[in-house]
């Protein structure tokens, strides 16, 4: 396939990774669990998370083919190239269909379409739409994903700023952490952040990957950082005093600040950035299917590239179907646990290819520093797991194995049919 992808595009698969579902489901709940003091912990999450971020996009950059952790696995061994890219496919899964549940509960409060089959058609329809569009090629996608981007950041920054004006001072920052509260959990707050290896899984259609990944990310996080901060610091000036969690803090707060045209305002910024969000996911992880296809860890026909679309059509189609399914069937914060579980350990395996990788840099003290702090930040983190969130990972990553096997005996096959 052809290297379409800049930094500008790069950038815009990277932040709408990130800017997602979190910022719109989670500031109510972080500020009855954190108070006043719950904007900065974004910050704070932010300096771990690029702990962890800057050694990964080094090592992802020094791997100029597609697939991400698909093809960084294979240092160390074909299976393991095979568990982690399919570890990082089922995370991804995971993750749209989490989106796609706060898209459902934004439109469905605004439009009044309710549960049951008005919220299955909700997920359907807009899924099925963002499906046909990465049908024809990444760079109708990107050229999308740009639109979506200034539709929801801009809304989202405004209101922020008025709330600040209405309501300023903002509180004295007072900690008010409940420990039991699973949203406050590390893994829920960590997940605000994931979403910028989009940019790194099509790497071989990115025009020089080893400069253009590290500036493209490392520009989404600070950005990210900022507007969370803005966003939280507004939402807590405003809603201080209050005491519950709204499942739709943001349209609230439009709604507190502008009235019905905030509140529309705000609802039409969410779902912008949950299509972005979407969008770019489906844009990016299709193609670890159709590496591992393309080199026999699973069947051809995911490894197919159609010239006509310049897409890997059937890997888009096989994730667009994968997806409804688990977010029909599944719940938010199940799906964001599991997810954010399965890139902590991701993220340290990645990091730890880095001295294997074909297109190495040299590597200094520094990059092994770092290194070692990200990887010891993400041991931490799986360890905040409950017990429910690992056998679901464990579950889905034996079936992982069990296709994995099915195209060994396929290949083997071939190869007899080949000789005989």
């Amino acid at each position: 396939m052809e290297r379409t992808i800049t930094v500008g595009g790069a950038s815009l698969l990277s932040f709408n990774g990130v800017v997602g579902a979190a910022i719109f489901a989670l500031p109510a709940t972080l500020l009855v669990d954190w108070g006043s003091f719950s904007p900065w912990i974004f910050l704070i999450v932010a300096v771990a998370a690029l702990l962890v971020i800057i050694p990964f996009t080094r090592s992802a950059a020094a791997f100029t083919e597609s697939g991400g952790p698909a093809t960084y696995g294979l240092v160390f061994g074909r299976l393991a190239g095979f568990e982690l890219g399919w570890i990082y496919y089922v995370a991804k899964s995971a993750s749209m269909a989490a989106n796609l549940n706060v898209l459902a509960d934004y439109a469905a409060r605004w439009w009044g379409a309710g549960g049951g089959q008005g919220r299955i058609v909700i997920i359907l329809s807009s899924w099925t739409a963002l499906i046909v569009v990465n049908l024809f090629g990444m760079k109708r996608a990107l050229a999308f994903l740009g639109g979506f981007t200034l539709l929801k950041a801009l809304p989202l920054v405004a209101i922020a700023a008025a709330a600040l004006i209405l309501y300023w001072p903002p509180p004295i920052p007072t900690l008010a952490y409940r420990t039991t509260s699973v949203e406050a959990g590390f893994l829920v707050i960590f997940y605000a952040y994931c979403g910028f290896e989009n940019a790194v899984i099509p790497t071989g259609e990115t025009k020089e990957p080893s400069s253009t990944l590290p500036r493209a990310v490392g520009f989404t996080i600070i950005a990210t950082a900022v507007i969370y901060f803005v966003v939280q610091l507004g939402y807590v000036s405003a809603f201080h005093q209050t005491s519950s969690a709204s499942k739709t803090p943001i349209l609230d707060l439009g709604y507190l600040v502008a009235g019905r045209l905030g509140a529309v305002a705000l609802t039409l910024a969410a779902i912008c950035s949950l299509l972005g969000n979407l969008l770019g996911g489906a844009a990016s992880t299709p193609r670890v299917t159709y590496a591992m296809g393309a080199r026999g860890d699973l069947p051809a026909w995911f490894g197919v590239v159609r010239a006509r679309l310049k897409s890997p059509a059937n890997s888009v189609v096989f994730f667009g179907v994968e997806v409804a399914a688990l977010a029909i069937s599944g719940t938010f914060t199940e799906l964001v646990v599991v997810a954010s579980l399965a890139r902590l350990i991701l993220y340290p395996i990645t990091i730890a290819a880095l001295p294997f990788a074909p297109n190495r840099p040299s590597i200094k003290v520094s990059h092994w520093a770092s290194g070692g702090a990200g990887i010891l930040i993400c041991l931490w983190g799986i360890t905040q797991a409950n017990i429910s969130a690992w056998l679901t990972l464990l579950a889905l990553s034996v079936g992982g194995v069990l296709l994995f096997g099915l195209a060994a005996v396929g290949e083997k096959r071939e190869s007899e049919s080949a000789t005989s």
